[in-house]
């Protein structure tokens, strides 16, 4: 899916996201801090082998996605800007073509025709949403955002088109109500979420592609049985605090058999545009259900994310 990173690949708006998915369906919920999340699937897509740089290293590193309303004559109309913090609203919203037409046709992909990110700026609440579309062309997925303060919403996707390209479109999402605003969380190289811990091994580049390995365990022990999820038995997206770049990021290695995972780690393939933090969201299914493990990294820093307890962010993932 080109979307892995870009919700398959792309970055853009809020603070670090990497990520990829694309689809029409049910919707997937937040990264809630003190009540750890479960998600729905998202997307992946085939990545080059690390030094690479799949095509883009250098000046040819990819730009970060999501920083645009519109691009390549496609416009993303948000026709619900603003919600009330705490209150189940319906998220609805239109991508238009150079003419002003709604886009009612688009290239499937990992399962899905498109996919959508909400993440709050401070990067603490992320939710990977599959949206349902009407024929007309208007996209609606309920969402619950929990805090208020300004958010980022991405849509990833590809018309139909022949010859289009894909796409990350990004708009701002207001929620209202008591405002307390936070720090990102220190860079960590474990996560912890609905009693799971994950560890992260690698660094992220200015301008060169790197590999980042993810091990998942569950009471001391790794595990190995993880399901597929949109393609693949991971799915990771990256944003870049500030601005909420959205970042293209590619999994390594293939489902298989679609049974059993192979090898004890989950492998990426990712490319930093810039120097300075990012937000990493790895969404995995076990048992059914599928967790959101959420880390801070830190790019042009040199040397791997420390092994220190990452704590509780606000990751909720609701259905």
């Amino acid at each position: 899916m080109n979307t892995a990173l870009k919700i398959s690949a792309f970055a853009a708006a809020l603070a670090a996201t990497f990520g990829t998915a694309y689809g029409v369906g049910q919707g997937i919920g937040p990264v809630v801090a003190d009540d750890p999340p479960k998600h729905q699937e998202e997307h992946t897509r085939p990545a080059p082998r690390p030094g690479q740089g799949d095509g883009h290293a250098g000046h040819d590193t990819p730009p970060a996605g999501g920083l645009q309303i519109s691009e390549g004559g496609y416009t993303l109309d948000l026709a619900t800007p603003r919600v009330t913090a705490g209150q189940r609203t319906d998220l609805r919203f239109t991508v238009r073509d150079a003419d002003g037409r709604a886009v009612t046709s688009y290239r499937r992909e990992h399962d899905k025709e498109l996919h959508l990110i909400v993440a709050s700026r401070d990067l603490l609440t992320y939710r990977h949403l599959h949206p349902t579309r009407a024929a007309d062309g208007t996209w609606s997925i309920p969402v619950d955002l929990p805090r208020a303060g300004g958010y980022r919403v991405f849509a990833d996707f590809t018309p139909a088109r022949q010859g289009a390209k894909n796409l990350t479109l990004g708009a701002d999402l207001a929620a209202s109500g008591p405002f307390r605003p936070k720090e990102l969380p220190a860079p960590s190289g474990t996560s912890e979420t609905n009693g799971y811990e994950v560890e992260l091994a690698g660094a992220l580049h200015p301008g060169k592609a790197s590999e980042l390995k993810l091990k998942v365990s569950r009471d001391g022990r790794p595990v190995t049985d993880l399901q597929p999820y949109l393609g693949a038995y991971g799915h990771l997206v990256a944003l870049r605090s500030g601005d909420l770049a959205y970042l293209h990021v590619h999994p390594n290695g293939e489902p298989g058999d679609g049974t059993t995972r192979p090898g004890p780690d989950l492998s990426f393939t990712a490319t930093a545009p810039s120097a300075g933090s990012y937000r990493l969201f790895l969404d995995f299914r076990h048992d059914g259900e599928v967790h959101t493990a959420a880390f801070t990294v830190r790019a042009g820093s040199g040397g791997a994310a420390p092994a220190t307890p990452e704590g509780h962010t606000d990751d909720g993932h609701g259905h």
